[in-house]
């Protein structure tokens, strides 16, 4: 088995800068810098930027909110906090009473949540008498 011979390209720091300088102070695409200089990587070019350029030409998300938005995101990031505090108690609350009936029917010897389900429907059909 022979290793493939793979070409391996370095560049200058001159020639990087020059680059970099184009594409920050010309306007020059970096797609139009690959074509023009031969350059293959699709991440040399960034790199390059990265290291020797401005950072503002690299791909950036920029948010702009008004204070009313601000404040709009702040009362839901409260309200869905509060929310789910409510839920967690909620669900506590739901526990608990569940193990009172369980406890309950331990003690009675009995399983009450299928004699309260009972009682209430025989409770129904005798309503409609």
């Amino acid at each position: 088995m022979t290793k493939s011979k793979r070409k391996v390209i370095r560049y200058s720091i001159s020639f990087k800068q020059k680059v970099v300088n184009e594409i920050e102070q010309e306007g020059l695409q970096i797609s139009e810098a690959n074509r023009r200089y031969g350059i293959g990587g699709a991440e040399t070019i960034n790199k390059w930027l990265k290291e020797l350029g401005k950072q503002h030409l690299l791909n950036t998300v920029i948010r702009v909110e008004t204070k009313d938005e601000k404040d709009r995101l702040l009362e839901l990031e409260k309200e869905v906090k509060k929310l789910k505090l409510a839920l967690a108690d909620a669900y506590l609350s739901r526990d608990c009473a569940e193990e009172v009936i369980r406890q309950a029917g331990k003690l009675y010897g009995t399983d009450l949540k299928k004699k309260f389900g009972t009682a209430a429907s025989d409770s129904s059909g005798s309503d409609t008498r």
